[in-house]
C-alpha cells in the first residue's frame, strides 16, 4: 500500500471513528440532529472508501477497513465511554490485528 493510499485510509478510519462515536453519542441523547450528523459521516466514510476500492482491490480495501474500524472503535468504547471487553473479545480483536497483518504483507516477504 502507497504512503498517499495509506493517509486515505487513516482519513477514512477518522471519518468512521468519529461517526462511530456520534452514533454513541445518539444512543445516550436521541436527538435526531446527533442521528443525522452520524449518517452525513457514515457516507462520506464509504465515499472515501470508493478510491481506496480503486487502486488495492475491493478484498483488501473492505477487510483491512472493517478490522480497523474494529479495533479503533474498540479503542474510543473503552477510551470514552468505559466500555471493557472481555477476555475471549480480546482475544478476537488480537486476531483481528493478526489477519490485517496478513493481509497487507508485502509480497517480497513470502517464501
Amino acid at each position: 500500500m502507497s504512503a498517499s493510499l495509506t493517509l486515505w485510509l487513516g482519513g477514512a478510519m477518522l471519518v468512521f471513528l468519529t461517526a462511530s462515536a456520534t452514533l454513541r453519542h445518539y444512543v445516550d441523547t436521541s436527538k435526531l440532529w446527533v442521528l443525522l450528523i452520524a449518517l452525513c459521516l457514515y457516507t462520506l466514510g464509504n465515499l472515501m472508501m470508493v478510491r481506496l476500492m480503486r487502486e488495492s482491490g475491493m478484498a483488501v480495501a473492505i477487510s483491512v477497513s472493517a478490522v480497523l474500524q474494529l479495533v479503533l472503535a474498540s479503542a474510543v468504547g473503552m477510551a470514552v465511554f468505559g466500555e471493557r471487553p472481555t477476555a475471549l473479545q480480546g482475544a478476537g480483536l488480537a486476531l483481528g490485528v493478526v489477519a490485517v497483518a496478513l493481509i497487507i504483507w508485502p509480497a517480497r516477504w513470502q517464501g
